[in-house]
């Protein structure tokens, strides 16, 4: 069938079907991409998840599909295989070393996702984060979440506000106190007694 295309025509095919099969497969990522959004959006309101997860999902969702499509892509343009696991290889090692390195930032980012999952407090709660039994400890208002600090307003009557940034961490390694509008707050499955 090559044979009978112009000759002009056979010169463009090495190039034209590569290109072709490209954009095909970033439509497809674009697509897929697409349909997953929105089935984790429909997800997310059906079961009532935390906004929170649903982006930190859709995003996680998102990198995947568009790194393979990627991949896809980059191997219909002839980059080998070889060369591409070489360069994954490479970085899966720099990556597991920056892991260990960067170990209290990561487990700061996996408590904040616990923090938005289990929620043992949310924005403008009033929490005190308690060292002992009878040492009085962190307290504030919840003013910010964020991948690795919470900040809190303190309120002291011979300062004017000051902010505590506390690592997520802490959150799960010391007792908690809450309240919600200055008052203690009971968690309803203590008072069911379930």
């Amino acid at each position: 069938m090559k044979e009978r295309l112009p000759p002009w025509i056979q010169d463009w095919l090495g190039i034209i079907v590569p290109v072709g099969q490209v954009l095909l497969i970033l439509f497809a990522a674009w697509l897929l991409q697409s349909v997953a959004r929105r089935l984790i959006q429909r997800i997310g309101v059906r079961y009532s998840l935390p906004p929170e997860l649903s982006v930190g999902v859709r995003r996680v969702l998102a990198f995947v599909i568009y790194v393979a499509a990627a991949l896809l892509a980059l191997e219909r343009l002839g980059v080998s295989g070889s060369v591409l696991w070489a360069a994954f290889t490479g970085f899966a090692t720099v990556a597991a070393v920056a892991f260990f390195a960067a170990w209290s930032v990561l487990s700061n980012i996996f408590c904040t996702v616990l923090i938005f999952i289990t929620r043992p407090f949310r924005l403008y709660d009033h929490i005190e984060l308690l060292e002992n039994g009878e040492k009085p400890g962190l307290k504030g208002q919840v003013l910010d979440i964020n991948l690795i600090y919470t900040t809190l307003q303190e309120q002291h009557a011979d300062e004017p506000g000051t902010l505590l940034q506390i690592p997520n961490n802490l959150f799960f390694q010391r007792s908690l106190r809450r309240w919600r509008n200055g008052r203690p707050q009971v968690d309803d499955e203590a008072t069911t007694g379930s």
